[in-house]
């Protein structure tokens, strides 16, 4: 079954499609079209929608044009889970920067915010008065759908951590 776009503020209809964790693609009639795929041997992780954050085992297209990607490893930080892209001249980092979201960002301009459980439903809120391109959509859409947004700070993993530890 077919979902139907999701539509953004500034871009119109945006449809996010997962192919399990094997494959994402994003696409919209004012965006380019994005495929971000895992290599089939790599070993999966549930809690990440594409399966891995291993840049060596994750292939990023934008209109069929080669993309640097290199997410973090994601362990006790917010800023562990940033996930980097390089494309077209351009520096990109999506980084949680809150519970629920994360925070796009192009050669360090704050761009929007992403909100996604690693589904096909990401929400965004782009900043009034930045130029935002189709590219800088495309990108924030592939990488909050794959990656997820947000993250706890790290005092309060280390709360958790202490109340599990206790009986």
């Amino acid at each position: 079954m077919d979902r139907a776009p999701i539509q953004d503020t500034r871009f119109g209809g945006v449809t996010v499609r997962q192919d399990g964790q094997d494959r994402l693609e994003v696409e919209g009639e004012s965006i380019p079209h994005v495929v971000l795929e895992r290599d089939p041997a790599a070993e999966v992780d549930p809690h990440i929608a594409i399966g891995t954050r291993d840049p060596a085992r994750l292939t990023l297209r934008i209109d069929g044009t080669h993309a640097e990607l290199r997410p973090a490893k994601g362990r006790l930080s917010r800023r562990s889970y940033r996930v980097d892209v390089e494309h077209g001249g351009a520096s990109y980092r999506l980084v949680p920067d809150s519970v629920p979201s994360s925070r796009l960002t192009r050669d360090g301009v704050h761009l929007g915010d992403f909100s996604s459980d690693g589904d096909e439903s990401v929400i965004v809120e782009w900043k009034e008065g930045c130029e935002i391109r189709p590219v800088d959509a495309a990108i924030g859409y592939a990488l909050a759908s794959a990656f997820g947004t947000g993250g706890q700070p790290m005092w309060m993993m280390i709360v958790d951590g202490v109340a599990d530890a206790l009986p």
